[in-house]
């Protein structure tokens, strides 16, 4: 977006500081900018998650088959997530200087309606730009990674027959409180919840996972040890939150 912006300096014709952006967004230099980015995202949490993947396996009883799934995944269903979270956020990334330049456009359209000069319309574009665009990245980049955490997170379990997860949030003032309602609950991955309903929200944003909407920093914790849960546990099952003993909850797992 630096980039961009100083392809933007010195445009006096709000026309051209579109056709710019536009230009811009689909030329093959960017695109291969954009898929890099994806690709260090994507590759990094998976790095990460790997390893906090074999911390676990050294501290539970079923540490050797959790260590040989990770040397296969790659080869199997984790890899193809993997290059389909890149292929998703390298058209997400993609997506900034288009989305700006339709922010852009309205900005011309309401400014032209009010009589401003074209002169003073495009140097108005300039300098809310950099702004517009840094905004939409720090969405993305705080959204997308957690989404990006949480499938890969899911393509593991998947691999290896786990079905539930733990959700996680980062037990701070910023949770919201539908998701503080979720903290230390256990879901299954077949049937995420919907938190803001479960909350008595009127407004919701349907059935996710953690980190499955806009900043939300919540996370999965695959259970792989029913001895590591204390009980009786909050379990998500049935539309609702139940409170379940391990006799209970090992008859529906």
């Amino acid at each position: 977006m630096k980039h961009l912006d100083g392809l933007l300096d010195g445009l006096e014709d709000s026309a051209e500081v579109t056709r710019v952006i536009r230009r811009f967004a689909e030329s093959k230099m960017f695109a291969s900018y954009a898929r890099a980015s994806a690709t260090k995202m994507v590759t990094s949490l998976f790095t990460d998650a790997g390893r906090t993947w074999r911390q676990a396996a050294r501290k539970n009883s079923q540490g050797r088959r959790i260590y040989e799934a990770l040397q296969r995944e790659l080869n199997g269903r984790l890899g193809l997530d993997v290059r389909m979270q890149i292929e998703r956020n390298a058209a997400l990334i993609k997506s900034l200087p288009l989305d700006a330049a339709k922010q852009v456009n309205e900005k011309i359209l309401s400014d032209t309606l009010k009589g401003i000069r074209a002169s003073s319309v495009a140097e108005q574009i300039r300098k809310m730009f950099p702004g517009v665009a840094a905004t939409k990245a720090s969405l993305i980049a705080r959204t997308e990674t957690s989404k990006t955490a949480t499938a890969l997170t899911e393509a593991r379990c998947q691999a290896l027959g786990l079905d539930w997860y733990v959700w996680r949030t980062s037990e701070d003032q910023r949770v919201r409180d539908s998701h503080n309602l979720m903290s230390i609950v256990l879901c299954r991955w077949s049937d995420p919840p919907n938190p803001e309903a479960l909350d008595g929200e009127s407004r919701t944003f349907g059935h996710y996972h953690p980190g499955g909407i806009f900043n939300c920093r919540c996370y999965a914790e695959p259970v792989i040890d029913l001895d590591l849960i204390t009980w009786p546990a909050k379990v998500y099952y049935g539309g609702r939150l139940q409170r379940m003993s391990r006799k209970q909850f090992e008859q529906i797992a």
